[in-house]
């Protein structure tokens, strides 16, 4: 994965989050994102957003930094409302 323009360490997407052996390799923090979007924008998320990362992050193996999840959980909440 490369940087992103914004890189350094804000960046959710650096690279520098740890992908866990035997997880699905197409989860990328990318397409949970954009599937938590899609998600908030049809009503299927009642719950925090930073929290529902959270989970399916956990779930596809990648670990980020908790300050990461809540940038991004703050993007996508500012995204899926306008």
């Amino acid at each position: 994965m490369t940087d992103s323009e914004d890189g350094g360490a804000n960046d959710p997407f650096d690279g520098n989050d740890e992908l866990v052996a035997g997880t699905d390799p197409d989860a990328t923090p990318e397409a949970i994102a954009e599937d938590v979007r899609h998600d908030i924008q049809l009503g299927h998320v009642q719950d925090d957003v930073s929290h529902v990362l959270e989970e399916r992050f956990e779930e596809a193996g990648i670990k980020a930094r908790p300050e990461e999840v809540d940038d991004l959980a703050e993007e996508i909440e500012r995204e899926a409302s306008s």
